[in-house]
């Protein structure tokens, strides 16, 4: 054999892999790939290129009453030496109307304007290829966030801040605040060929388990509430609280809790006497005039007649789910059947990428059947993808039990990107039966475990620690034994109201308030009356209008209220999208200066920072939540070369057959005999 001959064909054979290794690289990765996150492995460089641009996120809370107001600052530094555009996801209150946002670079202020999203998509890139620093602030989804920022240069550090607004709703007497910190991985089976742009977040990178969060985390939270404080807690972070009277704190991080945001931040108070905030707040405007509703439902009357019901618990067993929110999850289920009635029937569903049930139609509650549905509990192991839609659909066609009151409780941390089609599934699907939600897990899609609820006419309950599993367990049952109240109506007498949101209430579960949101005209005077039946009989109750303090703060009630309205539009809008629906919300975010699904903050810099408009696209790896196992991303790290390695692999294979070439020319090959 000729080693010459064999030589110049590994040659041959070697650079045409690495000229044309790029183009299959790329093409294998684009093929028959689903949107789904990876892990990035971030590695020593040579600094060319900065990874990881956020370098700092907080927030400053002011919580007067029953309204929160929050203000987050985003810091970004380019440590590289090429121009870059920063791309970072985060999470959101499902519940906040974010009304401003404003960039810093040096001393120059630029305040951010809402605009219509395509238009605003269209400014950004227009800015970022002109070479002007510019920031995009877009909603993926109600509680998912994208914030772009470019032509962040070599040294550059730019700072953006946005505002919102949200209502604090308490249950059983309890205030909660929650600062989601980090967007949990989306397991999704869309292609990425055909994913559109608003799905394209869910590809995101995270950092390896256990890896330190790599931006720092603050927050301060200043509380008043106008009545004394008789408890406050942060169940979820370490926090130094100082008083400065019985009705008002500062609470902030205790030192060395920066690198803390990788789970959502909880903030728990209640008042002297369990005291609901409750009554009447108005708003008069340049142009219009707000309220806001508030009415505490009697207590619980425990009827004496229940009649038979029946749970299916659709239990989440996915990879997401291993380790603490499984183990969680565990327990719970032991609290919650174990507290069921003998007059009771119950069946399990678990759902990952496949499907498997406790029996084929709900058994009756025996001791027997409760060790046997335990038992199959404690042997899941999670693994898998998260198809809750099947698993909906699945749940839903069981066979109905007559004459019994059905309800579905389905317990996950919500990492699904079908969100929407869940929604309208359960909408068309439900009839009569209520329908209840268990998030579980540090930083829960909320998103999807309240709109489960939502849509069901029920409630959502979220643990963030095994130690919430066994209260909130028997909470939950103390909560569906029978409805607070019922039929309920609310008329408005001699007080001329108009776009109230919600329409309609629906039945009361828990002690907590009725909300309704609307706008008024002419004088504040009048009647509300509230109406309803509970296990007592009739039940009425009346607000006087002209008692109903205006104070100043309540001008956020706008935001609140137009944040109602589009949260209505949004739903039907996901049931059955239509043109005028879409222009309804887009018209609203515009007018109250709003982020929404159709409206985005833009904002950019008139100075050129960099002529040739060329940015490297980072996008910022997130930690996984707290808790989160790497089975929810896979657990295999992503091995694609950066662009970087394209280009020396390519320049590597030209190398080879230009010495093949060379060589070939220079030292004609002469063949000799084998052996």
């Amino acid at each position: 054999m000729c080693n010459q001959k064999c030589s110049v064909a590994g040659l041959l054979i070697a650079g045409l892999v690495c000229l044309f290794l790029p183009a299959v690289g790329a093409l294998a990765a684009s093929e028959d790939k689903s949107l789904s996150p990876y892990f990035k492995v971030i590695s020593e460089n040579s600094g060319a290129v900065e990874a990881l641009p956020l370098q700092r996120t907080s927030a400053e809370v002011d919580i007067a009453g029953v309204i929160a107001d929050v203000r987050i600052t985003q810091v970004y530094r380019n440590r590289g030496t090429q121009p870059i555009e920063a791309i970072y996801v985060f999470p959101g209150s499902t519940r906040a109307a974010v009304y401003a946002m404003r960039m810093t670079i040096g001393e120059r202020v630029v305040l951010a304007k809402i605009k219509e999203r395509q238009t605003a998509i269209a400014e950004y890139k227009k800015a970022k290829q002109q070479g002007k620093r510019a920031s995009l602030l877009e909603q993926q989804r109600p509680n998912v966030f994208q914030m772009n920022v470019a032509n962040v240069m070599p040294g550059d550090t730019v700072v953006v801040e946005l505002s919102y607004t949200e209502l604090l709703v308490a249950e059983d007497g309890m205030y909660e605040f929650v600062y989601p910190t980090v967007v949990g991985p989306r397991y999704s089976e869309t292609p990425v060929a055909s994913a559109p742009d608003s799905e394209r977040w869910i590809a995101n990178p995270f950092l390896r388990e256990a890896s330190p969060t790599p931006y720092s985390f603050d927050i301060n939270v200043d509380l008043a509430t106008g009545v004394p404080i008789q408890a406050l807690i942060s169940p979820s972070h370490p926090v130094d609280i100082e008083y400065f009277e019985k009705n008002s704190a500062r609470i902030k991080l205790k030192q060395g809790e920066s690198n803390s945001g990788d789970r959502d931040y909880i903030l728990r108070y209640r008042l002297q006497g369990d005291e609901v905030a409750s009554g009447l707040l108005l708003h008069r405007g340049d142009k219009e005039n707000f309220f806001l509703l508030m009415s505490q439902p009697p207590k619980r009357v425990v009827a004496k007649q229940i009649p038979p019901r029946e749970y299916i618990f659709v239990v989440d067993v996915s990879g997401s789910m291993h380790g603490f929110p499984l183990d969680t999850s565990k327990e719970l289920m032991r609290e919650l059947l174990s507290g069921l009635r003998m007059s009771d029937s119950f069946n399990i569903l678990f759902f990952s990428g496949g499907n498997q049930v406790l029996a084929e139609s709900s058994l009756k509650v025996t001791p027997e059947n409760i060790q046997h549905a335990i038992k199959m509990m404690e042997n899941q192991k999670g693994g898998g993808g998260t198809r809750l839609l099947p698993a909906l659909k699945q749940a839903m066609s069981m066979p109905v039990l007559d004459g019994t009151a059905r309800s579905f409780v389905v317990v996950s941390d919500g990492y699904v990107s079908v969100e929407t089609d869940a929604f309208e599934y359960v909408r068309a699907n439900l009839n009569r039966a209520n329908f209840f939600s268990f998030g579980i897990g540090s930083s829960v899609n909320r998103f999807l475990m309240e709109g489960l609820a939502r849509a069901g006419r029920g409630e959502p309950v979220i643990i963030t620690s095994p130690s919430e599993a066994a209260t909130a367990a028997r909470k939950f049952r103390h909560y569906i034994e029978t409805p607070v109240l019922t039929g309920i109506e609310v008329d408005f007498e001699g007080f001329n109201v108009y776009d109230v949101e919600p329409k309609s209430a629906p039945d009361l579960f828990a002690q907590r308030p009725l909300v309704m949101f609307g706008k008024w005209r002419g004088a504040a005077a009048g009647q509300i009356k509230i109406s309803g039946y509970r296990g007592e009989g009739h039940y009425i109750k009346t607000v006087d209008v002209v008692d109903a303090p205006s104070p100043v703060s309540t001008q956020a009630l706008r935001y609140l209220w137009a944040r109602q309205r589009i949260t209505d539009l949004g739903d039907f809008e996901k049931l059955s999208p239509d043109s005028e629906r879409k222009a309804k919300i887009t018209s609203l975010g515009l007018t109250y200066n709003l982020l929404t699904a159709y409206t985005s903050f833009i904002a950019v810099d008139e100075v050129i920072a960099n002529p040739n408009g060329q940015n490297r696209s980072v996008k910022q790896a997130l930690p996984l939540p707290e808790g989160v196992s790497e089975l929810a991303v896979g657990g295999v790290v992503a091995t694609a070369p950066e662009p970087e390695m394209f280009g020396l692999l390519s320049v590597l294979g030209l190398m080879l057959l230009w010495s093949l070439w060379s060589r070939n020319r220079r030292k004609p090959c002469t063949y000799g005999s084998v052996g």
